[in-house]
């Protein structure tokens, strides 16, 4: 019965719940605690307190923790796990698997995709807007990962990393 449900929420959410305005939108319908309710009941992990916003569309392999969220317009494909207080800014995309190639007697295209790698974003992580994590990376706790970066390896805990790909920029213990 309860994975009937989760069918039945996660319906629920993709034809009515993410057209809702943001949670931060003058328009207050219920929008972040409808959210947070009908994902709860599909998705691997829900912790408490969650926020996620207009649009977002991810897999029910997704894992996240108490006080985050997931951004407006953010794609999450496969598993992730999301750690406790995490901020997500809108549209990133978080991939965990990519095309296969290794065959080169075969178009890349009928080659289907390469084994999931899943992502991992530590508690207390800052994502800016419009970054990209590729598959199989880990974001330490605490760290801030700029606006427009593409995440391609992992990024320690206590950091700023930006750019693309991804670079360390600074310590955030000084």
């Amino acid at each position: 019965m309860r994975k009937l449900f989760g069918y039945f929420s996660r319906g629920v959410y993709v034809l009515i719940l993410q057209w809702l305005p943001t949670s931060f939108s003058v328009v207050k319908l219920g929008q972040r605690q409808l959210r947070a309710f009908f994902c709860r009941q599909f998705m691997a992990k829900c912790g408490k307190n969650v926020n996620i916003e207009r649009r977002a569309i991810f897999s029910s392999k997704v894992e996240l923790g108490d006080n985050s969220g997931i951004g407006s317009y953010t794609s999450i494909s496969g598993k992730c796990i999301i750690g406790n207080n995490v901020m997500m800014g809108p549209w990133c995309t978080i991939y965990t698997r990519n095309h296969a190639t290794s065959d080169t007697t075969k178009p890349m295209c009928q080659q289907g995709f390469a084994e999931e790698k899943p992502v991992v974003i530590g508690d207390d992580v800052w994502i800016g807007g419009h970054v990209i994590i590729l598959p199989g990376v880990t974001i330490g706790s605490h760290s801030i990962i700029g606006a427009g970066s593409v995440v391609t390896k992992d990024i320690p805990e206590w950091v700023v990393a930006a750019g693309n790909p991804a670079v360390v920029k600074k310590s955030r213990k000084a």
